[in-house]
């Protein structure tokens, strides 16, 4: 027999030399989140998780494990058939379930007998989540970051594509969350990751990056929608050089009308979406904007929301939280086109 079991922390060194990463939990466990690159191949289905569970509790522990046996020998049988006659000899997968084993070490033990380099996470998901989040403060601490600050509007998504495109090193915060990062910045849908999966999805960017090459990465708050970030790279980031991004008010509005479209074509969801904002700005400020937007007339809101709302919020954020935002090198936009941003970013990974 081949098959070994690898400590959890191990495992999260050495995952990129598995041949594959398999789980075997259901999908349904799949979906809230999963080791990287990680294929699923369900020793139980969700419903019959549900079944089984059911059985376990109404009737026996015994008469539970029978059913699930029978469950799991078909599933495995059915995952190996569709996934793995292709696979040579010395094929290496990375298994693991949740937590006790039973899904993967089940999986695993046929794989192993049919001749496969299996090995096994200790403790399953679980005890990876556990050391992942172990890991991201020293990620996060080995790595030399570039904070892209600017007022709403500006152009900080734009540049930090741009600068993607040129080959710099770019962590899209807003782009792993699936939201833009304001009080108007959910995407319709485009449903936000859950925490554990942004977490992990974090975790993968950053420990793909070079240490001897800087980051760049949006001034983000602690929280993208729903989602909280890290704290160590919070931190971090707030420790970290800025840069200060600025675009021409009538550009800023452009932008967002042109980023924020879809509120522009949904005028119901829009005003809906400025309810929100009574807390902040009052009823009577915001029933303005509201009949203006049922008027097609889009422009004085967004400038009201950026003059009246977002750009003192910015500033205030940046100067008590951002420690080196007084010492930012500013740079500027001419517009807001994809080649105005291309030319900065190339400015800024000029030798």
């Amino acid at each position: 027999m081949s098959l070994k079991l690898m400590p959890a922390a191990q495992a999260l060194a050495q995952l990129d030399q598995f041949d594959a990463v398999i789980d075997a939990r259901s999908e349904g466990e799949y979906a809230l989140d999963h080791l990287p690159g990680a294929q699923n191949w369900p020793t139980l289905h969700d419903d019959e998780r549900v079944t089984v569970g059911t059985l376990y509790k109404q009737v026996s522990p015994f008469e539970a494990r029978k059913l699930g046996g029978v469950l799991a020998a078909r599933n495995i049988a059915s995952n190996i058939e569709a996934n793995a006659l292709d696979k040579p000899k010395h094929w290496a997968p990375l298994t693991y379930c949740w937590r006790g084993g039973q899904r993967s070490g089940s999986l695993s033990l046929v794989m192993d007998q049919i001749g496969f380099k299996v090995t096994l996470v200790e403790g399953g998901y679980k005890a990876f989540r556990a050391a992942m989040l172990e890991d991201i403060p020293l990620q996060a601490q080995r790595l030399h970051f570039e904070v892209v600050c600017g007022t709403t509007g500006c152009g900080k998504t734009r540049l930090l594509h741009a600068l993607a495109a040129e080959g710099a090193q770019v962590l899209d915060l807003e782009g792993l969350a699936n939201h833009r990062s304001s009080l108007l910045g959910a995407v319709p849908g485009l449903p936000q990751p859950t925490q554990k999966r942004f977490d992990t999805l974090v975790w993968d960017t950053l420990r793909k990056f070079d240490a001897a090459r800087p980051v760049y990465v949006e001034s983000e708050s602690k929280k993208i929608g729903n989602l909280t970030l890290p704290s160590a790279l919070v931190e971090r980031m707030h420790n970290s050089p800025c840069i200060q991004l600025s675009l021409p008010t009538e550009e800023r509005i452009a932008l967002l009308l042109e980023d924020y479209h879809h509120l522009v074509q949904d005028t119901a969801y829009f005003c809906q979406r400025l309810d929100v904002m009574a807390e902040f700005r009052g009823k009577v400020v915001v029933q303005g904007w509201k009949d203006l937007v049922a008027a097609g007339d889009f422009r004085p809101v967004v400038q009201d929301l950026l003059t009246q709302h977002y750009d003192p919020s910015y500033l205030k954020s940046m100067q008590n939280n951002f420690r080196h935002f007084g010492t930012a090198r500013s740079i500027t936009a001419s517009d807001r086109s994809a080649d105005a941003m291309r030319q900065l970013a190339q400015a800024l990974l000029a030798p």
